[in-house]
């Protein structure tokens, strides 16, 4: 295979982006007819998550992954910081989830293992606060040049990564902009978009005549499943300039984790946004090859022979996916769960931050698929709600967390802005959801109450956050060591395994 730097002169010349385009737009159309014929249909639900986190070193302090957890049952991620965990897909029932939550769980505690034996730990956090000893812009800006690519040496050196970084920098003169409250800086590359970690569950939906309403509710619920999540309220205190971090505190956002992405790569294409719906599963076909292309790379660079798989039939379409940033993504193709076709279509839903316990990450995985299977069992008027009222939901959501002025159609019909009529009807239609997938009553209790209690008590993990810095303040601390000493309870906290709802 060739070097990082060839490859990314390969993708960024123009030719290389007409042959992707052009093999983009014929494979778009091959699996649009598979679509139409049927030949995406799976034999029934089913359930899968992607977990982000980040490393610390033995004070708390951000630092690289140890190779040897690399070596262990974990991905890379976009910094050397970054690691993340996956489940394979599984049935959309009641074993289904415990084999979910076993698995992750399982993979989390053996790479926690290999961490600590190399003095490290992996942290269940949204974004880290606490900089490696050289400070966050150092490390977030230490770039160098080789033969005319820019290459950031804190971000993992993959040719994909190298090459999206350097696409956006030709796009907007060599430097990326941040700007939320408290801070104005200017990026050498787009490496900043790691200060955050996510998750991501996914749900298979097994007709895909079916998938465009379950698609378009899940874009109404986006909102309100995100202000029960929020968890990262602020940046490492040494990008701030702040006179008053009391004010700071009233200003944040809740969830800084979404303009952070999208401000990384949105000075170039408006690419990372919240989506619009669907008339037709080929209409998620259309979109994604008529996106803007960024980084393009074409199968015989990297992979080799002739094997029969999604993924070498549709290379370029699925390379591109990678690059298809909403905050909703439809995914065709990959393993379906069960026997019969080889292909699915499957929702990815994106915007949800990583959250203290393994226990509240399963948490949202079943109140994601329970709420979009409730929904349309129970012909819900919610995809009938206006899009820009859900979209300003969303981005409420985003700012003020749980205080957010919040968007909603109610099972008769009614819109409403009443925060207790619409948690009352998510939880109530999660519920619905799970049972109809025969989902034993203790398992939903366990997941969906950690959550409602969330709702109840008006407490995220962002308020959490927030409310331990004001205290700091209030005692006379300063904003970092207010900060820092928030951040090293929640490490110990988190790794109790105690829901946030808990923490006293």
């Amino acid at each position: 295979m060739a070097d990082l730097v060839d490859l990314v002169h390969r993708s960024l010349r123009d030719e290389a982006r007409r042959e992707f385009d052009d093999r983009v737009d014929e494979q778009a159309t091959r699996l649009a007819d598979a679509l139409r014929e049927g030949r995406l249909d799976s034999p029934g639900f089913g359930l899968g998550i992607e977990l982000e986190a980040y490393a610390v070193d033995g004070d708390g302090e951000l630092t690289r992954v140890p190779k040897t957890v690399l070596e262990s049952d974990c991905e890379k991620e976009l910094g050397r910081q970054n690691v993340e965990f996956h489940t394979e897909p599984s049935s959309f029932d009641g074993d289904g989830i415990a084999d979910q939550a076993a698995a992750l769980r399982r993979r989390y505690r053996r790479v926690q293992r290999v961490a600590d034996e190399a003095g490290a730990s992996i942290a269940l956090d949204a974004m880290w606060t606490m900089p490696p000893a050289a400070g966050s812009y150092p490390y977030l800006a230490d770039v160098g040049d080789r033969e005319g690519v820019t290459i950031a040496k804190n971000m993992t050196p993959s040719p994909r990564y190298c090459a999206i970084d350097n696409d956006i920098l030709a796009r907007t003169g060599g430097s990326v902009a941040l700007e939320v409250p408290g801070v104005e800086r200017r990026f050498p590359s787009i490496l900043f978009e790691s200060l955050a970690s996510s998750i991501q569950p996914h749900v298979q939906i097994p007709d895909a005549e079916a998938f465009p309403r379950y698609y378009n509710l899940a874009v109404r619920t986006l909102g309100p499943v995100l202000a029960l999540a929020t968890n990262s309220p602020l940046l490492p205190p040494d990008l701030y300039d702040i006179e008053d971090p009391a004010s700071l505190l009233e200003e944040t956002y809740h969830e800084l984790r979404i303009p952070v992405f999208e401000q990384s790569i949105n000075r170039a294409w408006e690419k990372v946004r919240f989506p619009r719906g669907i008339d037709d599963a080929t209409d998620t076909l259309e979109r994604l090859a008529a996106d803007q292309t960024c980084a393009p790379f074409l199968r015989e660079w990297l992979a080799d022979g002739d094997r029969e798989t999604f993924s070498d039939r549709f290379w370029e379409l699925d390379h591109k996916r990678g690059t298809y940033w909403r905050w909703l993504r439809a995914v065709i193709g990959g393993q379906p769960v069960g026997q019969g076709d080889r292909w699915s279509i499957r929702i990815e839903y994106r915007p949800l931050p990583t959250q203290p316990t393994i226990a509240e990450n399963i948490g949202f995985q079943c109140l994601v698929a329970g709420l979009l299977r409730g929904l349309y069992v129970a012909d819900h008027p919610l995809a009938s709600l206006e899009h820009d009222a859900a979209e300003r939901s969303f981005y409420a959501a985003v700012e003020d967390g749980l205080e957010a002025d919040l968007a909603w159609l109610t099972a008769d019909g009614d819109r409403t802005t009443d925060s207790s009529v619409i948690y009352d009807e998510l939880f109530a239609f999660a519920r619905r959801g799970l049972r109809e997938q025969g989902v034993p009553s203790e398992t939903i209790e366990t997941y969906l109450g950690l959550l409602e209690t969330r709702w109840a008590e008006r407490t995220t993990p962002s308020r959490w956050k927030l409310d331990r810095v004001a205290d700091g303040l209030e005692a006379g601390e300063s904003f970092e060591d207010a900060v820092f000493a928030m951040q090293r309870e929640y490490f110990d906290r988190s790794a109790g395994d105690e829901p946030v709802t808990q923490w006293s």
